[in-house]
């Protein structure tokens, strides 16, 4: 059984930096796709970036050019570097596997099945 977990989330300025980091454990998750989403108070968790079994990647219209999503399979590890950070990227930003789209970067939850608790990202203007 795959868990995942979330950290480097915190309250930061608009302009700033910030690496959120996902951990699994319990399997490697080298051969699953894996997405970061976000949901802010009151709104649909969306899709922000999400990264191949092969590590091409994709991310959300909003996030391109600030966000970048990568992984390091030896250390079991998913990151989302967010530059740039603006007041509208305050959410609880959540990571995600899925272990059935394989090469393929789903924007779709549903397609993703195992996700972590989440980690709170707050950025003030």
């Amino acid at each position: 059984q795959v868990q995942l977990v979330e950290s480097g989330g915190g309250l930061v300025q608009a302009g700033d930096s910030l690496r959120l980091s996902c951990a699994a454990s319990g399997r490697t998750v080298s051969r699953y796709a894996m997405g970061w989403f976000r949901q802010a108070p009151g709104k649909e968790r969306e899709f922000v970036a999400g990264i191949s079994w092969r590590s091409n990647t994709y991310g959300r219209d909003s996030v391109k050019g600030r966000f970048t999503i990568s992984r390091d399979n030896a250390k079991n590890t998913v990151y989302l570097q967010m530059d740039s950070l603006k007041p509208e990227d305050t959410a609880h930003y959540y990571c995600a596997a899925s272990t059935t789209t394989g090469d393929i970067v789903s924007m779709f939850r549903y397609d993703y099945d195992i996700w972590g608790q989440g980690t709170q990202v707050t950025v003030s203007s």
